[in-house]
Formats: structure tokens, C-alpha cells, sequence
């Protein structure tokens, strides 16, 4: 897909089909007023016929409107002009792919971005337009018989600025959209293939293939590398599969030599069926999700080269398999994690924690910037904030601010939940410092207060993305979460220290 930004007025516009919003009681926008000048009338004379009243959702596609070089005008319902909000205006980019995906335009003019969204300026506007269209024109159909060989029909999409001067800042929004959209794809690509496919010696696999197309440093641990760090913690979850564990760690070094990177630490559990601890058949084919966290990292430092940030960026997988067997981990077992600490497994599904805590005893030999976990952790947060927030918990109250605007900025938003100490008793145990889970209250608060337990040594966070990783029922699929606010997060920092080297 190509996208440009262009600033011209609309009855200029020799296109397949110019985009413009109608806002609730068929209020025209400015750019669709201008139109309907030009066409005599036409848009309001269409409208007084009840065919659009404007609310959020509707559309309506027009053919041959007078006076337009134009083939088609699509009218996008924005709802009520003073609550169009970041939300609507996404939906109503969305709304447009989905009216004009199965016509013959191969190319569109949208003026949706010169509508007003309270407090986002026009680089926000395009760069979401950009993520959005990725988004809805995105299938996944690779492992089917016959594919979907439909053509995709849109091509081109040509987004409006009000201003010459808009044109810069609207290039450089496309370029971090793009990024941002690829890493996404990819990150739903490797979510939606099968366990039986996406093992951990795949995932590290694409993990080589990016080191490759990128020249980053990748280095893959081995069982045998990991046993040698005394990883216990991860080796005792992985015991119960035939597939051999790996941790991937991917280099991007885009800073000053020797300055302390950013490190992203997802995990990577390739398909979950609890080991001994099973869980139930129903909905059980979704484990295979149970990997998004580290196909967030992998797609967050894709995008991260593509842009060629100016920082160091350290991404870590632990992946793994967790399958009942005779050699699993059992209920009551003690592990010894790389740390020294010892964790007596009081159930085996929760292996996730488990294989995060070698891996971020293993990110200290980076002297971290910061650390940033994420993980499909818990069904608790799922029951917490269900499919909109990511969890956020963190021991360091900048970091977690930081995080929470990148996830407003991008839409992709997290909620702070506390780590109190209070909350660490839960953890105790009899026969080891400290058991897997601590109860039934809290889940997604105790299951950071596990990982925080090794990460006492750095500035660290924790996204619990149960809830947001994937759709379940009809839309089931994995979505790219939280890749937009992972790497809002690296643009805020790089630009952060432009801004300080300019000083």
C-alpha cells in the first residue's frame, strides 16, 4: 500500500473516490461543504433524502456527482462534531476501508484528516490513518487450500493536509505509521500461526531473519547455554515439551557506543495447555497466543530499524512450550531460577512468570536504561479491564508515565494498577522464597510482584496483555498489541535525546 499526503483542495482531485466526513443532523464538514459548492448542491440534496443522517458508523458511496473529476465520493459518518474523539476517528477511517475495500477504487483522496480531533494535530491524525488502514485491510489466510485471491483493491491512499507546511510533518507521520504497521503485521502474523508451526525454533528462526534484513546482533540460547547460566526457571517449564527451548535476544544498536539500551523482554510461550495443571478444553486452540508478548518485541524492533532510531534497543524471548508429561513440572516442585531464587510451583500454569524471571535476570549484563516485560500473564486482568487496556505495573513511577503517554499517544492504551508490598506476602511459601501464585485475589498484581522479585535491579515494567493480545469469537485473531505503544514509547526517547544533544 502506498500512502501520500497532499494538500489540495478537493474539487482538484482527479481520484477513484475523495473521502469526506458528515457529522450527526447531516452537518457538512468543511472539506464535504466545499464539495457540495462546487457540485451545486448535490451532497445536501442527497442527504435531505434521509439517505445518511451523519451518525458514527453510517457511510454512504456516491457516484457521479456534478462538477467533481472525481469517479466516486464516499460521506463518512462522524457522529456529533464536539464528540469526535480519537476513538470515532479511527473507527471512521476504519469504516472507510471497509465501504470501499470490495469496489474498483485503486486509489482514494481522504479528507478525514483535516477534521478536528481535540487535541491531536495533523501528523497524529495521518500516522493514525496510516496504522488504521493497515489494520482493517489485514487478512491472514496462508494456511488455507485456496487463499483468498481476491484483489486488494485499494492501492493508493492520498491523505489530505490543510497546509503546504503540513506536508513535512505529514511524510514523517506516514514513515513512523508504516513502521509501526509492519511491525504490527508481523507481530499478527506470527500470533495466528499454528503451535505446530510457530515452535520456539521458529520464533527464533524470524527472529535471525530480522538480525539478517536489519544487520542487528541476534544471539540464540540453547538448552545447553541454559543450563550453563542456570536458567531453572525456564528449563523446568520447557521439560514437559519435545521442542527445545530458546532464548532470543536481538541487538539494534542506534545510539553512542556503550549507552545503556532500552530493553523489551516478551514472552514466548509458543503454545500453553498448563501442563499438569491443563486447562480446560474449551478455547484451549487459543493458547497459541500465549507468544504474543514476544512477537510484540520482535515487531517493536523491526520498526525500531526500519526507523532507524537513534538509541540501543535490546529485545529478549524466552520461548517455550507448556505440555503435560511425564518429565513436566509437577505441583509442589521446587525450581531454582538463574537468580539463586527458589520457587516452589504450586500450579504449572502459571509457567509465564517462570520463564520471564531467567529472562530478566539475564538482561542485567545490559545495565538496562530501562525494562519493559511483556506478557499474556493473566486471566485476572482480563477480568480487570477486559480487551481495551493493557495492565501496567511498575517500580519506577517515570517509567510508568512514560508508558501511559505512549499508549494515549498511540490508542493503544494501559492502565496503572499498584505494587504495593502489601501485596508480596501472597507470595510466601513454607519450603521455597517464594511460591508461583498467590491466591485468587489480585492475580495480576501478584503476578508482577513475582516478576518484580528480579528486577530489583533496574528500572522496570511490567504490560500484562491477556486481554488485548487477541480477539476471541468471530474476529479471532491476534491484533499487534501493544507494538504502537511500544514503539511510541522508543520514539518519545529518541526524540527525548535529540532533544537534550540539540541542547
Amino acid at each position: 500500500m502506498e500512502f501520500i499526503v497532499k494538500s489540495g483542495t478537493p474539487e482538484k482531485q482527479r481520484t477513484g473516490c475523495i473521502v469526506v466526513g458528515v457529522f450527526e443532523s447531516r452537518k457538512l464538514s468543511a472539506v464535504a461543504h466545499q464539495i457540495d459548492e462546487v457540485s451545486g448542491g448535490a451532497i445536501g440534496a442527497i442527504l435531505r433524502r434521509g439517505d445518511l443522517e451523519g451518525k458514527a458508523g453510517q457511510t454512504l458511496l456516491l457516484h457521479n456527482i456534478p462538477n467533481l473529476p472525481s469517479e466516486r465520493v464516499l460521506l463518512v459518518g462522524c457522529g456529533k462534531e464536539k464528540e469526535l474523539n480519537e476513538s470515532r476517528y479511527r473507527d471512521a477511517i476504519a469504516r472507510t476501508v471497509s465501504a470501499l475495500k470490495d469496489t474498483g477504487a485503486t486509489e482514494i483522496t481522504s479528507y478525514l484528516t483535516e477534521i478536528d480531533v481535540k487535541g491531536r494535530d495533523i501528523a497524529w491524525k495521518v500516522r493514525q490513518a496510516v496504522e488504521v488502514t493497515e489494520a482493517a485491510l489485514y487478512r491472514f489466510d496462508r494456511l488455507k487450500s485456496k487463499p483468498n485471491n481476491q484483489r486488494r483493491a485499494l492501492k493508493r491512499v492520498v491523505l489530505a493536509v490543510p497546509k503546504r507546511s503540513d506536508l513535512g510533518p505529514g511524510e514523517q507521520a506516514i514513515r513512523e505509521g508504516q513502521a509501526i504497521a509492519e511491525g504490527v503485521r508481523l507481530a499478527r502474523d506470527l500470533g495466528n500461526l499454528p503451535g505446530n508451526i510457530c515452535t520456539p525454533t521458529y520464533l527464533a528462526e524470524q527472529a535471525s531473519e530480522i538480525g539478517k534484513q536489519y544487520n542487528l546482533k541476534t544471539t540464540i540460547l540453547e538448552k545447553d547455554d541454559m543450563q550453563k547460566l542456570g536458567m531453572g526457571a525456564l528449563l523446568s517449564v520447557s521439560r514437559g515439551s519435545r521442542q527445545p527451548p530458546k532464548l532470543i535476544v536481538l541487538e539494534y544498536q542506534g545510539g553512542k557506543d556503550g549507552e545503556a539500551p532500552v530493553a523489551l523482554v516478551g514472552k514466548g510461550l509458543t503454545f500453553d495447555a498448563g501442563g499438569i495443571s491443563i486447562k480446560p478444553a474449551a478455547n484451549m486452540d487459543e493458547m497459541k497466543y500465549d507468544m504474543c508478548g514476544g512477537a510484540s518485541v520482535l515487531g517493536a524492533i523491526k520498526a525500531a530499524a526500519e526507523l532507524k532510531l537513534p538509541l540501543n534497543v535490546v529485545g529478549i524471548v524466552p520461548s517455550s512450550e507448556n505440555l503435560p508429561d511425564g518429565d513436566a513440572n509437577k505441583p509442589g516442585d521446587i525450581v531454582t531460577s538463574m537468580s539463586g531464587q527458589t520457587v516452589e510451583v504450586l500450579n504449572t500454569d502459571a509457567e509465564g512468570r517462570l520463564i520471564l524471571s531467567d529472562a530478566l535476570t539475564y538482561v542485567e549484563r545490559y545495565n538496562p536504561a530501562a525494562v519493559i516485560d511483556i506478557a499474556t500473564l493473566t486471566g485476572a486482568c482480563v477480568i480487570a479491564l477486559g480487551a481495551h487496556a493493557s495492565g501496567l505495573l511498575a517500580n519506577n513511577d517515570q517509567l510508568a508515565r512514560e508508558i501511559l503517554n505512549a499508549g494515549k499517544y498511540t490508542h493503544d492504551r494501559a492502565w496503572q494498577l499498584p505494587l504495593w508490598d502489601e501485596y508480596q506476602k501472597q507470595l510466601d511459601s513454607n519450603f521455597a522464597d517464594m511460591a508461583n501464585i498467590g491466591g485468587r485475589e489480585a492475580g495480576t498484581i501478584t503476578g508482577a510482584c513475582f516478576l518484580s522479585r528480579y528486577a530489583k535491579n533496574f528500572k522496570w515494567a511490567h504490560l500484562d496483555i491477556a486481554g488485548t493480545a487477541w480477539k476471541t469469537g468471530k474476529e479471532k485473531g491476534a491484533t499487534g498489541r501493544p507494538v504502537p505503544l511500544l514503539v511510541q514509547f522508543l520514539l518519545n526517547r529518541a526524540h527525548k535525546g535529540d532533544a537534550e544533544t540539540a541542547a
